[in-house]
């Protein structure tokens, strides 16, 4: 959707500055050859107004003053129909409150639109690859892995919902020493079935997940694996465990609502791809031998030091993968790689992008998103975890706890690079203490509404009879959808959406609990009904992008 009441009153606005910008600067007597782009934003408090630049600031140069004598100045000749009020706030920023009018388009234009209301075209012809989770498949998804699906998922959708063509990517490591680990691991507790006394290494995977794949071995080889020789026996454990884990991880990312588009496997690389961009970089002079390794000279572009990437044995690093998992990337097309990791990630950023820019690309075609870890908090205590000794909490466990809905807001109401602390009791709180249950009421409440508004006809409701604080905020809060989308996508923070959800459905109770919808009044009740008709329509749009339900009673 191009058209939209957004870019519609941006743009008068920007014309409406640029015209007195002209005026101002000609009574000062300055000339200046290009005026710059003028930056029209929605300000944080909304005592600043419906929107604020900051265009004095950036002038104050070439006029020699201080930027809030500029802003009076510029204000003084701002002239429009689209303009209650102009203010000058702080050290130069100019606020502006409008006229009501462009309110009323904005329900008008969701009646339009209906569940296509909010989608734009700021990505239009870049094609995206996000990939996230891409744990190791050696075990099921736990807690830990849960927000970084969530905030990828989410983040494919707000892209999505931009215009950005987006595809969605899961890495498996399926050729590394973790599966090796996985298969020796597979093996004991299959022998152990047996009664065959062998202890499982300290650096095993000690989950009772792999009792059970041992058993489904068991059902299926029976004690015929036992006669098979040691490698044999590896190779079986090494597959069977590898497909049920596998199975396991792409199940429970469904029963999250999450899809991906492309399963990627990093066996496929060690068919010639990874000595292929080995060659690569030593034909561009990135490689050089040391102590009998192959080392990438990553400090080139930034990076603390030099990589391995193929270890004097004649093994490969994780980074050789890489590099060639980023090529084959690149090499299928995208515009814009976005890699979701976790926080344990970070020092691997720079590495990563430097091979990325010895293979000729440009830095920022690989943007990295990290995601801080998360605690969960029950009856006020931190919930222990130890991977190690296989006790963890899986992704599936909280989904169960508190359902998905919850899990999925939850993981992103912060800012994925900090740190968050999941209350589970809150999760599951049915009160308005709980922000989703909060959220999802909005629409339930809306539901109720029109069941008992009866067969009102609003298709000719007069909208300047809304004209009351709560219902003009309310407007306004549903017009803002589209530039929220805009915002979220362009940064790749789901959190900004997620509270606008939040600051949407409040906006509703206040005005649900201030203006009565049906009224002995006919043509303000009809007003008043198309109103949340067209908020419940912002709501459904808002909740598919989320991925949560939009319940008709709670």
């Amino acid at each position: 959707m191009v058209k939209n009441i957004i870019k519609k009153v941006e743009k008068n606005l920007k014309k409406s500055i640029k015209e007195a910008l002209v005026i101002t600067l000609n009574q000062e007597n300055i000339e200046l050859e290009q005026i710059p782009e003028i930056k029209v934003e929605v300000p944080r408090e909304k005592e600043h107004g419906d929107y604020a630049t900051n265009i004095a600031m950036v002038m104050a140069k070439h006029f020699k003053r201080a930027p809030r004598q500029i802003a009076e100045l510029i204000s003084g000749n701002i002239d429009s129909d689209l303009i209650k009020k102009v203010s000058v706030a702080g050290p130069g920023f100019i606020n502006f409150e409008l006229e009501n009018d462009w309110l009323y388009e904005t329900i008008d234009l969701i009646d339009e639109y209906k569940d296509k209301y909010g989608e734009i075209d700021v990505g239009k012809n870049q094609k995206v690859l996000i990939e996230f989770v891409s744990a190791n498949p050696t075990g099921p998804l736990h807690v830990g892995h849960s927000r970084g699906a969530v905030v990828g998922d989410m983040t494919a959708n707000i892209m999505e919902t931009a215009g950005y063509d987006v595809d969605r990517e899961y890495y498996f490591n399926d050729a590394g020493n973790q599966i090796n680990i996985l298969a020796e691991s597979t093996l004991i507790r299959y022998k152990q079935l047996f009664n065959i006394q062998e202890e499982l290494p300290e650096n095993s995977y000690h989950g009772e997940y792999l009792i059970n794949i041992a058993q489904e071995l068991k059902e299926k080889w029976g004690k015929e694996l036992l006669d098979k020789s040691k490698e044999e026996q590896l190779e079986v454990c090494r597959d069977f465990a590898f497909k049920k884990l596998k199975n396991k991880i792409e199940k429970d990312l469904n029963y999250f609502g999450i899809k991906f588009d492309n399963w990627f496997y990093e066996s496929t690389l060690h068919d010639g791809d990874i000595e292929n961009v080995i060659d690569i970089l030593k034909e561009k002079d990135y490689i050089y031998e040391k102590n009998d390794a192959l080392w990438f000279k990553s400090t080139e572009y930034g990076d603390d030091k030099d990589r391995v990437i193929v270890k004097s044995d004649g093994s490969l690093t994780y980074l050789a993968a890489d590099i060639a998992y980023h090529l084959d990337k690149i090499e299928r097309g995208y515009d814009k790689l976005i890699n979701v990791w976790g926080a344990d990630h970070h020092g691997y950023i720079d590495r990563v992008k430097a091979s990325i820019q010895a293979l000729g690309y440009p830095e920022d075609m690989l943007e990295i998103i990290i995601v801080q870890i998360v605690t969960l908090i029950r009856g006020g205590e931190k919930v222990t975890m130890s991977k190690r000794a296989g006790e963890f909490v899986t992704m599936r466990d909280v989904i169960d706890e508190v359902g998905r809905d919850a899990a999925r807001y939850f993981y992103i109401m912060r800012s994925s690079d900090s740190h968050f602390d999941f209350n589970l009791e809150l999760a599951k709180e049915e009160s308005s203490n709980n922000p989703v249950y909060y959220i999802q009421y909005a629409h339930a409440r809306i539901h109720s509404i029109l069941e008992n508004a009866g067969n009102l006809d609003i298709e000719d409701a007069n909208l300047n009879l809304l004209d009351k604080e709560e219902e003009i905020e309310l407007i306004k809060w549903m017009a803002h959808y589209p530039e929220v989308i805009k915002d979220s996508a362009q940064n790749r923070q789901p959190h900004i959406l997620a509270n606008y959800a939040y600051d949407l459905a409040n906006a509703f109770h206040v005005f649900y609990n201030k203006c009565q919808v049906i009224t002995e009044d006919e043509q303000l009740s009809k007003a008043r009904l198309k109103l949340v008709v067209s908020l419940q329509q912002v709501l459904q749009n808002l909740f598919s992008v989320l991925g949560i339900e939009a319940p008709e009673h709670m």
